[in-house]
């Protein structure tokens, strides 16, 4: 297992004649200078920054939104992007998705990198493949925005008077989209930030406080963008969202109808979770099939590229995406442009933030915790049924960057111990996502390693040694076979943010509770891939020997009123035995039951909640979420 590898590769970096400041807007700069390996990424953007009249923070700024001053080792983004500074190089003709099948539009801006080339003289592709040209290109690029707009040109100059050309930077279709990346920009200018790229470079950008000039974005030679209205969308006003209705219609015959319900949330139940999914194909495609009545439906799409939004069912109605009736009843469901064994090409560093601001805003309003026993992916969704738990997704998969995902929402995943992880401590998973290169196989063919990206997940084995096999899963794997390493196979993964209760310490290895077994994972001192907290787990009750876990939280069989049937809530093929304990993540489910089967909504005994009195605990027991009755547990502090 390749654990922590990070990458040292050194830059073939462009060393950028520092002298040139206080550029006049009166014509570009001169051509960059011939290679020099001596050049670092953060002295980079401070050469650039003075050598094409661009204010240093404005330049780190850009870069940071875009790619969060990471190079992604000369691969492109899902819309052409190269390098820090995001350079694109698309055939502006026909632009389509990673399977080669959808058109999904055409732009001149799709390739700046050509024009960054045209204005530095840098070749093409040394500003794909080399950090520090590439940072030369964005600098001179902005520097073009900026003279476009009749704007002073100079590292001197205000940053608050960039706002137009960052805004133009964005590349996105309209001016309300531009506008929102540009007060992404300043908002990172505000509070600052540093971090190890890739690459292994600090960079560091302290924080300036300015307030930009924003009626420059009238200049821009945009459409305005779609309009939105309080009544139809349910996002941030800074998302500019668009409404997009989902149908909710009748088809064929024999009361078939789709591809939603029709509820009055949170009257009809609590809205617990929001769920991310990832769409396993381009936006265009999405769009259409939500916009199916024979199909499923979710609440949002979001486009990777720029991180746009489309609402199509309003969070009280219940979508069909979960593929499990419980979640669907309690959770909102946000699709995201991409392939989940294809990782950062399409989980954007836009769609990241965009995302957060959608999550962050549906959450305070719904009053939904933000952590991951609430934030969830589409993988922690439970079977409802011992038959259905093989058959559930495994989106957004290994590569979305749960732990920056956060950090955006402010509201950081647990990093720090206030005592040591021993028998008996809740333990939260945080393997640091750019440097933990887990070993992934099978992205593009079945036993081939995939190409090396942080992973958001660390294995567990069967015993305290790297050459142990992986644990197992009875329901992933019903002939009791090993986990594997298959892009496809979470098994074995515990996830970023996930908490577990720990059984064994054996040196630097921790074994943790999991599925009702003990699964190892290595956690040196030195570099810990968890940390301890205080919290309370769930116990069996004295005398019980064996506990079941459950999919889902329905009511006991006397809730249902005469006319509704009951559904019969059935353990699945795991169990919590006698001596184990697993975190509690949620105490204040609500057991219940929204009854919706008829397209008429008016129909008696139809499109009602039972709620029952049988409490259940929503639980972390294994690398999905699980539900168990409060009359079989106990309720303990941790350790």
């Amino acid at each position: 297992m390749l654990r922590r590898s990070k990458i040292l590769a050194a830059l073939a970096a462009v060393a950028l004649p520092i002298t040139v400041t206080g550029v006049s807007s009166g014509g570009p700069p001169a051509a960059a200078a011939p290679p020099d390996s001596s050049t670092t990424a953060a002295s980079a953007y401070g050469a650039a920054a003075a050598h094409y009249g661009v204010p240093e923070s404005v330049l780190l700024a850009v870069s940071y939104a875009e790619s969060r001053w990471d190079d992604h080792q000369g691969a492109s983004s899902s819309s052409g992007g190269y390098g820090p500074m995001h350079l694109t190089a698309v055939d502006p003709s026909t632009v389509v998705d990673l399977s080669g099948k959808q058109k999904i539009g055409k732009s001149e801006s799709l390739r700046t990198l050509y024009k960054a080339s045209q204005l530095t003289g840098l070749d093409p592709v040394s500003l794909r493949t080399d950090t520090v040209a590439n940072i030369s290109g964005g600098a001179a690029l902005l520097a073009s925005y900026q003279r476009s707009l009749g704007l002073p040109v100079g590292a001197d100059t205000s940053a608050a008077q960039w706002y137009g050309a960052v805004a133009s930077y964005s590349e996105a279709a309209d001016r309300a989209g531009a506008a929102a990346f540009a007060d992404d920009v300043y908002s990172i200018m505000a509070r600052g930030a540093a971090r190890t790229t890739n690459t292994g470079q600090q960079v560091v950008m302290p924080p300036v406080s300015v307030a930009p000039d924003k009626s420059q974005a009238s200049k821009l030679a945009l459409p305005a963008g779609a309009k939105r209205t309080n009544s139809d969308v349910e996002c941030p006003a800074s998302l500019g969202c668009e409404w997009l209705p989902a149908p909710y219609a009748e088809f064929g015959g024999a009361g078939d109808y789709g591809n939603h319900d029709l509820a009055n949330r949170p009257k009809t139940g609590k809205i617990d979770y929001i769920v991310i999914h990832d769409t396993e194909g381009g936006w265009q495609g999405t769009l259409n099939m939500v916009q199916d009545p024979t199909y499923v439906s979710w609440q949002y799409t979001m486009r990777s590229s720029d991180g746009h939004v489309w609402q199509h069912v309003k969070a009280k109605d219940v979508a069909w995406h979960a593929g499990n009736w419980y979640v669907n009843m309690h959770s909102i469901g946000i699709e995201h442009e991409g392939f989940a064994a294809q990782g950062a090409t399409w989980y954007t560093e836009s769609l990241y933030r965009n995302s957060a601001k959608l999550v962050k805003y549906l959450a305070a309003k719904n009053h939904i915790p933000l952590d991951r026993a609430h934030i969830i992916g589409h993988d922690q969704v439970p079977g409802t049924l011992p038959t259905t738990v093989r058959g559930m997704h495994w989106d957004p998969g290994p590569y979305w960057d749960w732990e920056h995902y956060f950090d955006l929402m402010g509201a950081p995943i647990y990093g720090h111990s206030v005592f040591p992880a021993k028998a008996g401590s809740i333990v939260t998973i945080k393997p640091d996502f750019a440097g933990n290169q887990q070993v992934v196989t099978g992205c593009t063919t079945a036993g081939v390693p995939c190409t090396a990206q942080g992973t958001n997940f660390v294995y567990l084995r069967q015993a305290p040694d790297d050459a142990a096999p992986l644990v197992k899963d009875f329901g992933l794997r019903p002939d009791g076979s090993n986990s594997t390493t298959q892009v496809s196979d979470n098994g074995a993964r515990v996830a970023a943010g996930s908490q577990y209760v720990v059984a064994q310490r054996e040196g630097d290895w921790v074994g943790v509770w999991y599925l009702g077994a003990i699964g190892w994972f290595k956690s040196p001192k030195s570099a810990p891939d968890a940390f301890a907290k205080p919290g309370l787990v769930v116990k069996p009750k004295a005398g019980k020997t064996s506990v079941p876990v459950y999919g889902r939280a329905y009511p006991e069989e006397s809730a249902y009123p005469a006319g509704i049937p009951y559904q019969t809530v059935t353990p699945l093929q795991y169990s919590i035995g006698a001596g184990q304990a697993y975190p509690l993540s949620d105490a204040s489910i609500e057991t219940d039951y929204y009854r919706a089967v008829t397209f008429d909504a008016t129909t008696p005994g139809d499109h009602v909640q039972v709620l029952g009195k049988d409490k259940y605990y929503q639980i972390w027991f294994g690398h999905r979420m699980f539900y168990v009755r409060a009359a079989d547990v106990d309720i303990k502090p941790a350790f």
